[in-house]
């Protein structure tokens, strides 16, 4: 249905290329020409002013979840004012024992138009079909609990 592009790059700027020494900050440009300083996380000798991949993932998966929720808000015509999320990711091993962002937290909180606000029940399904319909939890195995 679509391609999604992304052009990573990075140069070494250290003398030495040991483990300790090489620097991780590296660019990530878009299609539309939006360019991102990224670095390792702080955890594996990253720039902690520059956007990890680990919270790059949070980050998305979060935003994926809240754009299906809009989308489906919008064709049940429950006027949404404001979304705000809280998202933590956790980096540990896996079953396989690699380490792997196993399990994401979302915390939505949603400000409905006073004229549509759903039930309780109603908005915990409307962020189950969220979840179930996210492009991008349907791509990872990551464990994603939405509270």
């Amino acid at each position: 249905m679509s391609e999604h592009r992304a052009e990573i790059s990075w140069n070494k700027d250290t003398q030495s290329f040991s483990y300790a020494d090489y620097n991780r900050e590296h660019k990530w440009q878009f299609d539309n020409e939006v360019t991102l300083a990224a670095s390792a996380s702080p955890f594996f000798m990253g720039n902690s002013s520059c956007i990890d991949p680990e919270e790059a993932f949070v980050a998305s998966l979060s935003s994926c979840h809240m754009l299906t929720f809009l989308a489906i808000c919008a064709r049940k015509r429950i006027i949404v004012e404001k979304y705000c999320d809280s998202a933590v990711g956790f980096l540990r091993k896996n079953a396989q024992s690699r380490l792997a962002i196993t399990r994401l937290i979302l915390r939505p909180i949603v400000l409905f138009n006073n004229g549509t606000v759903p039930a309780p029940d109603e908005i915990r399904r409307l962020h189950d079909m969220a979840h179930e319909e996210c492009f991008l939890t349907n791509s990872v195995n990551s464990e994603v609990i939405i509270i």
